[in-house]
């Protein structure tokens, strides 16, 4: 797998190259393509001298970005293995994206707007319209964000709502989790926001609803351990938790976050695109999120899930789950 890197020094750059070494390194190690976009010079030459100290000065700005940025990796982690890019393009979305093909990348990681607090997942120009057109998976890093004492994935967080999608989601995060050593927990998140019903009807409506879905999504999530286990790909250690609250920020406050830990989510399927598309519900729990976040495809969950199907199948009925 190669992590391309979307680098710039003064949009969180540091923060970027902190969540793509650490995805280097955990487990079996990966190789980085650090690339830097700078700005695109006119195509057709012009007599003025300004187009060609237009196009030095933008040569010189990606130089100085590579290396400010092979510094830092040098220092802090020697071992990870980085190569340094600098394209140009009048989008740096979309020329992050072409770069990302041209070099074979499998995940592309970004850094949070430099406009939200620190800790915070604040999806923001750049990251944006990836988020709703890439055919990688995307990762995202806080602002602000270091690995600390970590230094490796140590747990990867599915989020979890017992729909097909999420169930092939599950499969590809207990893949990773598996191929980099960390451990898996599976969570569904409930926001009941305003109250469901009107005041004469009272309270207790609302709790029978929530205790329903409860118990269905504690079902769902035993039905997916058992189906991991029986393609082994279920990790030591592996919990499940169900967790409500009024609002997001609520919901997110009632779990408890670890160093080194990232939240994966799935997207919505966009027709045959094996591209990210993000629900309202998926952006919330990007947005709310207090450790970095990979957004993986739909369609490269279920690629990577029906591997694991195929890999079951091959290994022999004792492997094979029962059809559910």
């Amino acid at each position: 797998m190669t992590i391309i890197v979307g680098y710039q020094p003064d949009k969180g750059g540091r923060s970027t190259l902190e969540l793509a070494a650490l995805l280097a390194q955990s487990g079996r190690k990966e190789p980085l393509a650090v690339v830097t976009v700078v700005p695109q010079h006119w195509s057709t030459p012009s007599m003025a001298k300004v187009d060609g100290e237009f196009a030095a000065w933008a040569d010189e700005q990606g130089k100085a970005a590579s290396a400010t940025a092979g510094a830092y990796l040098a220092e802090k982690y020697p071992e990870v293995d980085a190569s340094f890019h600098q394209v140009s393009g009048r989008s740096i979305p979309s020329a992050l994206m072409q770069a990302c093909k041209d070099l074979g990348g499998d995940l592309m990681v970004l850094g949070s707007s430099s406009d939200g607090r620190v800790g915070q997942v604040l999806i923001g120009s750049t990251a944006e319209p990836l988020l709703h057109s890439s055919d990688v998976s995307i990762a995202i890093a806080p602002r602000g964000y270091r690995t600390g004492a970590a230094g490796r994935l140590t747990r990867l967080t599915c989020s979890f709502s017992g729909t097909k999608e999420s169930k092939d989601l599950l499969l590809a995060t207990a893949q990773m989790s598996l191929r980099v050593g960390g451990r898996l927990r599976i969570v569904t998140f409930g926001v009941r926001g305003r109250t469901m019903y009107p005041p004469e009807v009272g309270l207790r409506a609302e709790d029978m609803v929530l205790k329903s879905w409860s118990e269905q999504i504690a079902a769902d999530q035993a039905q997916a351990v058992q189906l991991l286990r029986s393609y082994g790909l279920l990790p030591e250690n592996t919990t499940a938790e169900i967790v409500t609250g009024a609002s997001w920020v609520d919901v997110m406050d009632e779990l408890e976050w670890e160093p080194g830990e990232v939240l994966v989510v799935g997207s919505s399927p966009v027709g045959a695109l094996a591209r990210v598309f993000l629900g309202s519900r998926a952006i919330k729990i990007v947005r709310y999120s207090p450790v970095p976040v990979i957004v993986v495809p739909a369609g490269i969950a279920a690629e990577e899930a029906a591997d694991a199907v195929e890999a079951a199948a091959e290994a022999g009925p004792a492997q094979t789950p029962q059809a559910q």
